[in-house]
């Protein structure tokens, strides 16, 4: 297989968001595919899928957002994610929602750099025991890859177990 050279993705808020903070990252360019998900963008960097950490938005019963980090291979358990956060339910926002409270495009959503502040963001407990992660870098095609503490020291993340 030939591998094209990939250039480097200009600044999105999530990169600025990172530098801003000192965060250490790596860049990782991939050709985007609509309904690709984690399984196309881990293909084709070469890395487990597992490692590969999604941003999911979603809302409480009260409509008020939050940010879900969940690995690549694995679902979200609603049920056990409302337990977990003291809420009656949770479900996910539309496109247009998610957009408009992260001010990022559906496949380009990263944690770092939301447009909206004070949105609580909460990991997968089992993704702060990898050794690396890629996340959304801001932008559709584009991972930085970052110590998965990053996301509870520095993003201020909150651990929950609601894997299915």
């Amino acid at each position: 297989m030939v591998r094209r050279e990939r250039k480097h993705i200009s600044e999105t808020p999530a990169t600025q968001w990172l530098r801003r903070h000192g965060v250490a990252f790596t860049e990782h360019v991939y050709d985007y595919v609509e309904h690709g998900g984690t399984a196309e963008s881990a293909r084709q960097l070469g890395v487990l899928e597992h490692a590969v950490v999604k941003t999911l938005v979603m809302q409480d019963e009260h409509a008020r957002p939050l940010v879900v980090l969940m690995h690549g291979d694995r679902q979200v358990s609603t049920k056990n994610l409302a337990r977990a956060i003291g809420c009656k339910s949770v479900l996910p926002c539309s496109a247009e929602a998610a957009q408009r409270h992260s001010g990022y495009q559906l496949g380009g959503t990263s944690p770092f750099g939301f447009k909206r502040v004070g949105v609580p963001v909460y990991v997968q407990a089992s993704v702060l025991a990898l050794p690396h992660i890629f996340i959304n870098g801001g932008r559709r095609g584009f991972l930085v890859g970052v110590e998965p503490q990053v996301l509870t020291e520095v993003q201020c993340a909150l651990p929950v177990d609601c894997a299915l």
